[in-house]
């Protein structure tokens, strides 16, 4: 019964996506529609998912991303993608949605990366036109293996369009295999678009190992943490990098799922969930990559509620508190507070546990 109840209130839940990539949330369904455009590949669905009790090395997840960039090669795909990922979303609960995605360009179809960016925009317009329940923002992603000249085009691209896309185009993320190149190399344009007003969304100490370059990143520092898997003493981080998270109180984005089929973390009870959120640290819950996971939000918050015993009330809060985490602006932070607040009562109301069902808190 309880698991039940607890995954009918996470479905219920209203909710805030701030880790997702675009091409890594893309669905089984649209996968299916994609395949069938393109036979000539010879792509098969599972290349492009890890299935339930599935491990992948991070090097195989970042060979199922190479599988999925083949399939979305033109505008006409990207359109259909993200439309289908933003509706997914919204279909979860996911009231505020942050989207990433490298802007890429392809010869043989004449994509260019100014396009690209242009037709998530496009994307984000249509779904909002259509009705769809769900403010959606984008960040313009920096892939680390591109080098630094790909970093600062990607910057100035983002610069253009923070500009141009009515508040949609918010900031940046740094992701891609994080074995690749150093952090040094590209602080000149993460410096750059930070000062230019965008946001930074880091992916940071994702692997072991990685103490000097997670401390000149956080100097910057960012806004906000991709995975900080590594940070922490008891991980092979150190207490100086967790004192600077603490200090700038830089919110971390929380991927279970993705950190235990990606093999960096080994067991949900193991993962560092649970030593942020113990100091009170604002640490958001996200997906990550909800197609190649096979998972979603709601799922997501069922496996931190049933991990560490959280109550309904705590994931509440949990969600609510993300909010304060959001890179639009701080009246778009109050319209999403004032929604929480009117749609509390009756998601109380409507998944109302069993009247014996104490809830045991463990974290």
């Amino acid at each position: 019964v309880m698991d039940h109840e607890v995954g009918l209130f996470c479905r219920e839940l209203p909710k805030v996506e701030l880790h997702a990539h675009l091409n890594g949330s893309v669905s089984y369904q649209t996968i299916e529609k994609l395949i069938r455009r393109k036979p000539h590949l010879n792509i098969e669905h599972s290349m492009t998912a890890i299935g339930k009790g599935q491990r992948r090395t991070l090097e195989e997840c970042f060979q199922v991303f190479k599988v999925i960039h083949q399939l979305v090669d033109t505008e006409e795909d990207i359109l259909m993608v993200a439309t289908d990922v933003i509706r997914e979303f919204a279909e979860d609960g996911v009231k505020y949605l942050e989207l990433r995605s490298t802007p890429r360009e392809e010869k043989n179809t004449g994509l260019t990366k100014k396009r690209y960016v242009e037709t998530i925009i496009k994307a984000i317009q249509q779904c909002k036109n259509e009705g769809v329940d769900i403010d959606v923002r984008f960040l313009v992603a920096i892939d680390r293996r591109n080098g630094p000249e790909a970093a600062m085009e990607t910057v100035k691209l983002a610069e253009e369009f923070l500009l141009s896309s009515d508040g949609l185009v918010v900031g940046l993320d740094l992701s891609g295999d994080p074995k690749v190149g150093h952090g040094k190399d590209l602080l000149p344009a993460l410096q750059r678009g930070r000062n230019s007003g965008l946001k930074l969304s880091l992916h940071l100490s994702e692997v072991p190992s990685q103490l000097e370059e997670s401390d000149l990143l956080l100097n910057l520092p960012p806004d906000r943490i991709g995975h900080g898997t590594f940070l922490h003493p008891e991980m092979g981080g150190s207490q100086s990098l967790v004192d600077k998270v603490l200090k700038n109180n830089i919110p971390l984005e929380l991927c279970l799922t993705s950190n235990v089929k990606g093999q960096t973390v080994p067991s949900y009870s193991k993962h560092h969930f649970k030593y942020w959120y113990q100091l009170g640290h604002p640490s958001v819950i996200c997906t990550d990559d909800k197609g190649v996971f096979c998972t979603d939000l709601s799922h997501e918050y069922q496996l931190v509620a049933s991990t560490f015993g959280l109550s309904r009330e705590a994931l509440w809060n949990l969600s609510q508190q993300a909010i304060d985490c959001i890179f639009a602006p701080e009246t778009v932070k109050q319209q999403l507070k004032w929604r929480w607040t009117d749609l509390k009562h009756h998601i109380f109301t409507v998944t109302k546990p069993e009247a014996n069902y104490v809830s045991q808190t463990v974290v």
